[in-house]
């Protein structure tokens, strides 16, 4: 059977302006310039500028997550809010604030014209004597190939495409020459499949010969295993050599490239522009947000003064009620923008005030995590989440996502808390030191670290060596 019952229940809920403010939060730089030029392009009472007739006002900036935003008395006074209380209000005090001045010149610094990698290798594929069909494999091949330079897709797997999509009789045996041919361009070892396969290549088409040149071959060839296990000792008797010998031989081999590909990404596309610069003036740390390039922003005059008439004059009741909804939806975008800004400073004031040192020094991270801002500022932990995610900050010591200076906490003998990222750096220095006849296990650098006050497990220090990619020490052999 039916029952009918009824429940009061308390609920929070964002409204629609809390949602776009927290959206425009986890933007970066580049991201909010293109946001602001799409609202642009969507509003057409948003327009670039300053409105030099109004004083701005100054905005709340509480965290919307700590408002009661979601109770039914919060609900029904925003809906009290009418249009006459918008138009009564002070629009340009949410306008953004600009460092630079409205004289100055935004000038992009020039960049070289790059030709794309695949352009490069099929150029050089033209003056080769293909046919129609080998050069259809060429094509499906370069573009395949990863931003390494290798060929993870299977060469059947190319082949079948082909052979369906044009209803040709390709054969595999037929690409692999058209593969090994590309192989063979410059750079040398690119779609490789493996990077056995990616060195021998680069060996074929080398500049070097002799007796050095022959080995190395054989050692790719033949004893790749070897080779990548560093079993110096091993190759060196398969070689009929002595272990001096065998010195030139993997010198050589460690000259090839095994990425072929690394380092084709244009300029454009590997740039990181900070969100924050801190700089040192006057022996005071100063904390700027990066937003030359994020225009101010205002109402269009003339559509203010057309809602502002009393009278149609001649305006549609629905042109109106249009206008009156961009006209909100600009306002509120205005209001995000100017949130956001002091939002974002807000944290990264916490953040430098905590890592004082470092930004003084570059040196000594303090353990710190989400929690420790969001208590600082009187905001919720998810806020400071969104303002840290893929935004950078500008040092005197170079440029660091904000995600670097927040890390989890050793305790030493002393009881003093130390970041685990300074753990990992006295970890790397320490094998960056070693003696190569003596390399350090994992268990040696652990009581190493004991002896020093810092209470870590040898798993430890094996999963912190594991994030900074380096190998254990077997593998860290030198000849």
């Amino acid at each position: 059977m039916l029952h009918l019952s009824q429940q009061q229940k308390l609920l929070q809920k964002l409204t629609p302006q809390q949602v776009q403010y927290l959206k425009l939060l986890q933007l970066p730089l580049l991201s909010m310039e293109q946001r602001i030029k799409a609202e642009l392009e969507l509003n057409p009472l948003l327009e670039e500028g300053v409105d030099e007739e109004i004083e701005p006002a100054q905005e709340d900036a509480t965290d919307p997550l700590e408002k009661d935003a979601g109770s039914e008395e919060g609900a029904g006074e925003e809906d009290k809010y009418s249009f006459e209380d918008f138009m009564n209000d002070d629009f340009d005090g949410y306008k953004t604030e600009r460092q630079a001045t409205d004289n100055e010149e935004r000038e992009d610094m020039p960049l070289p014209d790059e030709v794309p990698l695949a352009q490069r290798l099929l150029f050089q594929l033209h003056l080769q004597n293909l046919d129609d069909e080998e050069m259809l494999i060429a094509e499906e091949i370069i573009g395949n190939i990863d931003e390494d330079g290798y060929l993870r897709r299977e060469l059947e797997r190319i082949v079948e495409d082909i052979n369906l999509g044009h209803g040709l009789t390709i054969t595999i045996e037929k690409a692999e020459r058209v593969l090994n041919l590309i192989q063979r361009l410059d750079p040398p070892g690119i779609a490789a499949r493996t990077l056995q396969e990616c060195l021998l290549a680069q060996l074929e088409v080398s500049d070097y010969n002799g007796p050095v040149h022959e080995r190395a071959f054989k050692v790719l060839h033949d004893y790749f295993e070897d080779f990548t296990m560093k079993h110096f000792e091993e190759l060196a008797k398969k070689l009929s050599i002595h272990i001096d010998q065998l010195k030139p031989t993997i010198e050589l081999i460690q000259k090839l490239n095994p990425k072929p590909g690394e380092g084709e990404i244009i300029a454009q596309q590997n740039y990181i522009l900070p969100d924050f610069i801190v700089e040192h003036v006057d022996d005071e740390l100063v904390i700027m947000l990066n937003d030359r390039s994020i225009p101010p922003l205002r109402i269009n005059k003339s559509y203010r003064e057309m809602m502002s008439r009393r009278k149609n004059d001649g305006v549609s009741v629905e042109a109106k009620a249009f206008i009156r909804k961009r006209f909100e939806a600009a306002k509120w975008f205005i209001a995000s923008i100017h949130q956001r800004r002091d939002t974002m400073l807000r944290v990264m004031r916490a953040i430098v005030d905590k890592q004082r040192e470092f930004f003084e020094t570059g040196e000594n991270l303090r353990p710190m995590i989400y929690k420790d801002i969001a208590e600082i500022i009187s905001m919720d932990i998810s806020t400071i989440s969104r303002v840290v995610n893929s935004k950078y900050v500008q040092t005197e010591f170079g440029v660091f996502e904000l995600r670097h200076f927040f890390s989890d906490s050793l305790t030493t003998t002393t009881g003093e808390e130390v970041s685990n990222k300074e753990v990992k750096n006295v970890i790397k220095k320490m094998i960056e030191d070693e003696d190569p006849s003596r390399l350090l296990s994992d268990d040696r650098i652990a009581e190493l670290l004991n002896r020093q006050g810092l209470q870590i497990a040898r798993r430890t220090v094996a999963k912190y060596r594991e994030q900074m990619r380096i190998p254990v020490a077997r593998m860290r052999r030198k000849l």
